[in-house]
């Protein structure tokens, strides 16, 4: 898709009200769903549009309709409007179909934005080796959160006073404090990255010689076991959306299955994507201290650790830096 065409603009428009209705967390469940079914298609021999154009392009990825437009709108709607269903910003599971027009229309006008900041990060050296999907998410919701709750990058001054930069109050403020624990983080870690790195080892071997033969481009045969794993883990948060108790508090590994696939795909190595994967749980967890647990606003935890993480595996493994991807092969 053209990126400056009207057709364009009013997918992404809609997209982003769209988004904002759902709400940011269906937004990005909606998301792995076509996401997923984009994956299907391309295995099948089929084309990438529903991959790369509407699960993760301009018609409804992450950074417009399918997460970030909703992360918008609930801010506008609990810092300015004081309209949102929950009362918080932080509330990303309310739908926003009880608020106001304007909400919604936050929400189209937000993903425009991100549409256009997403062309400019492509341009930018070292910010075009982050997952700028990811990256075009922290940006933008930093902005977000000092306009509509004039808070700093790292949230409230008396919050971080009172707990500590990485404090976590025994976990009261955590932003998912039924994974925060080191131990349990890692040890939880192990299991998302070894299944993502499996997952890569069974797709990967079929897709190549697909696209060596140009049945799917060579796009597709790169993102689908890079980004299958992620959106398996973002539908597994439905029980999150859904549920309440102990059925509610589901393991939040997307960031961990795409780190871990990447290092994979770009070395080889099962190790060193399984590591890549652990050492991703931890600085999510680190990006929820410093980014989320002392605002008022949502700077997604995963995202954020995905933006670095990924910036850190190019520099690491890529022809043009350090290329240490030479040693594993």
């Amino acid at each position: 898709m053209e990126p400056w065409s009207a057709t364009t603009l009013l997918f992404v428009f809609g997209g982003g009200i769209a988004g904002a209705a759902f709400g940011a967390l269906w937004g990005v469940i909606l998301c792995a769903l076509i996401v997923l079914v984009g994956c299907i298609i391309v295995m099948a021999g089929g084309s990438d549009f529903m991959l790369l154009q509407v699960g993760l392009g301009p018609i409804f990825g992450p950074h417009v309709g399918g997460f970030g437009a909703g992360l918008a709108a609930a801010a506008y709607a609990a810092g300015i409007k004081k309209n949102h269903p929950g009362g918080a910003a932080k509330d990303i599971l309310s739908p926003l179909t009880t608020t106001s027009w304007d909400v919604l229309f936050i929400g189209g006008v937000y993903s425009l934005i991100a549409h256009a900041v997403l062309q400019l990060e492509g341009k930018i050296p070292i910010i075009n080796q982050t997952d700028m999907i990811a990256c075009n998410l922290l940006i933008l919701g930093l902005i977000v959160r000092f306009i509509c709750f004039k808070e700093g990058i790292f949230g409230k001054t008396e919050s971080i006073k009172q707990n500590g930069l990485f404090g976590t109050a025994n976990y009261s403020i955590s932003w998912a404090p039924w994974q925060s624990p080191w131990g349990k983080l890692i040890v939880m870690a192990i299991g998302w990255a070894v299944l993502s790195v499996g997952l890569c080892t069974v797709i990967k071997p079929v897709l190549d010689p697909m696209a060596a033969a140009g049945k799917i481009s060579a796009a597709g045969a790169f993102v689908v076991p890079l980004i299958i794993g992620w959106s398996i883990a973002i539908l597994n948060l439905i029980c999150l959306q859904c549920a309440t108790g102990t059925i509610q508090p589901v393991p939040i590994w997307h960031c961990q299955a795409i780190l871990a696939a990447l290092a994979f795909l770009m070395t080889g190595s099962p190790i060193v994507g399984v590591v890549a994967g652990v050492l991703g749980a931890i600085l999510q967890e680190f990006c929820a201290r410093l980014f989320y647990n002392h605002a008022s606003t949502h700077i997604d935890p995963p995202a954020t650790a995905i933006c670095f993480g990924t910036l850190i595996i190019n520099l690491l493994f890529k022809p043009e830096f350090l290329n240490l991807a030479q040693y594993f092969k």
